[in-house]
């Protein structure tokens, strides 16, 4: 198969690609085209406007946590059976990790043979414009940069002049733009955008972003260039190979598969959606539980996954659902495994203080306290090396793996705590991870086909839960 495909990039992150990558995602709809979506990078908001826009579920390929074979199978795997897949790039078109390629839109674009189209905020810009895409086009000749969007075009003057200095001096189609709109942008604030699983966009703005890509971008010149794909030959299958993968031809679950529950609500929605697939092709059944709205774990629970999110903005709410904090933490004390990452870290401490510095109480499966800063305390891909068994992982194993956060731990002993993981962050060492019990709680987000035996452990300490319970 061919995997018609396109990656709508950007020359610095704010340039719009969220915005113009939705509209194209709404108007590919319009026409009956069934579109897959994707997003580069460790991102879990900007998917949730994907999928919304798509009518798919949108999935995130990051080129740093994964290998190439493993991206090229979480690719396939969904886009197999769509018209074509829109894949939204992750800040500026070659910044990656440190002074690298890697992790980078560029080097996800050369890992999928995938053309590129640049969007570019052409404020205060005319035919400088064409410099800038000569710059991106010879930085990388490997990088097929196919097309050219403008955002924030001042008038249709404005853009003929941008477009005719580009295709005339750097060669490149410019597929259109979009007109300065400030009510277009999609609201942020401190991870960035908000999660549309929080605050879905109304219908009107939904129809105005459809109506601006009709009107403005060339779709049908976005689906040839999409359609110029390179062929990406043989398809590896690593993981989603093993025995207990549900839906292939393999499929030798077990009779009683074992329950995981997941937090999901507007508190708690950061998660990978592969890594949710992965849990349940080596089968687990997911259940989705609210830490805010519920009165406890679901029926039958045999391990808990919570998620990152927005704890600090629904603290009081948790801090109010003392019947949900009182099972957790009994489940905790009686070994239950629990995964948290980051938010979910949070909402395990004693307590939380917000932006505010208002304090709410937490679960209290780990003493200390969680505060939020004044300013981010992690952000950027890590490496991570075991230093306890856990969970997830034996002693010495190694993972790659992402952090942001803003929020900073007090009042935890270091000489009482028992941890998970020695973390290394360019030439910055420090540890992560508190473990109690069956309990590991984490700031660092873990991309499960980065390593697939940390998803394949946690599975299986479930299912000795689970036993051991029936017993």
């Amino acid at each position: 198969m061919r995997y018609p495909r396109v990656m709508i990039a950007g020359t610095a992150s704010g340039v719009g690609k969220t915005t113009i990558s939705t509209a194209i995602m709404l108007a590919l709809k319009d026409r009956g085209i069934k579109t897959q979506p994707f997003k580069a990078g460790p991102d879990y908001v900007d998917p949730t406007h994907h999928s919304l826009a798509a009518g798919r579920v949108s999935a995130n390929l990051d080129g740093w946590m994964c290998s190439r074979a493993s991206i090229i199978e979480l690719f396939c795997r969904r886009a197999q059976d769509a018209d074509i897949s829109i894949i939204e790039g992750v800040m500026g078109l070659y910044d990656g990790f440190a002074d690298t390629e890697e992790g980078s839109s560029a080097h996800l674009a050369k890992m999928l043979g995938c053309p590129v189209v640049l969007i570019l905020d052409a404020r205060s810009l005319s035919r400088s414009q064409a410099a800038v895409v000569l710059g991106f086009k010879n930085f990388d000749k490997k990088v097929n940069i196919a097309g050219v969007i403008l955002n924030n075009i001042g008038s249709p003057v404005h853009y003929q002049h941008i477009k005719n200095s580009i295709e005339n001096s750097v060669r490149v189609k410019v597929l259109g733009y979009f007109p300065k709109n400030p009510k277009l942008s999609i609201k942020e604030r401190h991870l960035g955008l908000v999660p549309a699983v929080e605050k879905a966009p109304d219908s009107k703005s939904q129809k105005e972003l459809l109506n601006m890509a009709k009107r403005h971008i060339d779709i049908k010149g976005l689906l040839k260039i999409g359609q110029k794909a390179k062929p990406l030959g043989k398809i590896k299958q690593l993981i989603f190979s093993s025995p207990m993968i549900v839906g292939t031809a393999h499929c030798a679950v077990p009779t009683k598969q074992v329950v995981i529950a997941v937090a999901k609500d507007k508190a708690f929605n950061f998660y990978y959606q592969d890594n949710l697939d992965i849990l349940k092709g080596l089968g687990a059944r997911l259940v989705e539980f609210s830490p805010l709205a519920d009165k406890g774990l679901p029926k039958d629970t045999d391990g808990v996954y919570i998620g990152g999110g927005f704890p600090e903005l629904f603290a009081q709410g948790l801090s109010a659902n003392k019947r949900m904090k009182a099972d957790i933490l009994n489940k905790a004390k009686n070994e239950m495994p629990i995964y948290a990452e980051c938010g979910g870290l949070m909402y395990l401490m004693k307590a939380l203080r917000n932006f505010q510095k208002e304090e709410f109480p937490m679960a209290g499966v780990f003493s200390g306290k969680v505060n939020m800063g004044k300013k981010l305390r992690g952000l950027g891909y890590v490496t991570l090396r075991c230093v306890s068994d856990n969970i997830l992982s034996r002693k010495y194993q190694e993972n790659r793996a992402h952090i942001f956060h803003w929020s900073y731990l007090s009042g935890v002993n270091p000489s009482m705590v028992k941890y998970a993981y020695k973390i290394s962050k360019n030439n910055e060492t420090f540890y992560d991870g508190l473990i109690k019990n069956n309990v590991l709680a984490s700031y660092a987000h873990l991309h499960f086909a980065s390593n697939i035996k940390f998803a394949e452990n946690f599975v299986q300490k479930c299912r000795e839960y689970g036993k051991a319970k029936a017993l």
